[in-house]
């Protein structure tokens, strides 16, 4: 499809967003991409969710939605779509799935996975709690469905600390990130019983990196996810969620700043911050990086790659989401 005159007309719009993070010459190649996304997505009543590490032309080109992974995860449950179609990785179209079961929900790439989840199974919680009676398990909302269905609660990195303090226990089982875990831990007086699972692109990232970078650019404000080693939170002046990095950019509008994330979540939150000079560290995650245009004109064409939870499963798995939504932010 040609960049002809109605393409042009519709997505210029989008590319003047987005023109300081796409080149021009990406755009003629995603301009009729996003064109004919956006028009069969409206002829098939489907919503397309997208995380904040999606590159800009998804984000801010085709997405209804854009946010973390609880903000996705409710508004699956509150649209009124036949379809969901999910850019993020298979963990959150599961989760949506969770939240709507009564609705199709694909992922535009069946391979895009997570280290995260990757690091933990069913099998494994039920042997810690035959390890651990009695002691409840907390979930990083990064886990699959088998994950969910042998969790208690779970969480995201915006409000793991109150999932947690909200059970008014001694301890828990915190699941499978151990740098998130240590964050929890550092602000709470519940004793943390951690898993060895790590985030591949978090875990790139040193204290020795920040130090340069602070040295390289005076005045600085470097801000970290936690699922970061310690050394580099402690390296950082700010630590919260995807969502909460997103609003201290907007909420304090510094004059440079480097996000200790996903690199094109820098990307997006430049897009919305244009006074913000971002030094980006771009540690890319190969599996956000699986979902393209083309994938999803594909999976909206053909309706390809639907997620499917058997029954008793979903029900279980369900039951710690909903717990999770209801504790909030």
């Amino acid at each position: 499809m040609e960049l002809n005159t109605e393409i042009k007309i519709s997505t210029d719009p989008i590319f003047k967003r987005i023109s300081k993070v796409v080149p021009e010459i990406e755009w003629k190649i995603h301009a009729p991409l996003i064109y004919k996304i956006n028009k069969l997505k409206k002829e098939k009543n489907a919503v397309i969710l997208a995380h904040n590490y999606q590159t800009p032309e998804i984000y801010h080109g085709v997405a209804d939605f854009s946010a973390d992974s609880l903000a996705l995860a409710i508004e699956a449950s509150k649209t009124s779509a036949d379809i969901i179609i999910m850019c993020g990785v298979h963990f959150m179209a599961e989760t949506a799935k969770l939240m709507s079961p009564k609705k199709k929900v694909f992922l535009p790439d069946m391979s895009a996975g997570c280290s995260l989840s990757s690091s933990i199974t069913g099998k494994d919680v039920r042997l810690l709690k035959e390890k651990y009676p009695g002691v409840p398990v907390v979930s990083y909302i990064n886990t699959s469905a088998d994950v969910k269905a042998e969790t208690d609660v779970c969480c995201t990195s915006a409000n793991a600390v109150k999932v947690v303090e909200s059970l008014k226990v001694e301890k828990v089982i915190f699941l499978p990130d151990e740098y998130l875990a240590k964050y929890v831990a550092s602000k709470t007086n519940v004793k943390i019983i951690s898993w060895k699972g790590t985030c591949i692109v978090h875990e790139q990232f040193t204290a020795k990196e920040i130090r340069e970078i602070k040295e390289q650019n005076p005045g600085i404000v470097v801000i970290a996810h936690p699922e970061c080693p310690p050394d580099v939170i402690n390296e950082s002046d700010f630590a919260g969620s995807t969502s909460g990095m997103n609003e201290y950019v907007k909420k304090n509008q510094p004059k440079k700043v480097m996000m200790v994330t996903e690199c094109s979540m820098s990307d997006n939150v430049q897009v919305e911050n244009p006074n913000v000079q971002f030094i980006k560290p771009c540690n890319l995650c190969p599996y956000m990086k699986k979902i393209t245009l083309p994938k999803i004109l594909d999976c909206l064409e053909n309706e390809s790659n639907e997620i499917i939870i058997p029954e008793k499963l979903m029900e279980k798995a369900k039951l710690s989401v909903e717990r999770m939504a209801s504790v909030g932010r």
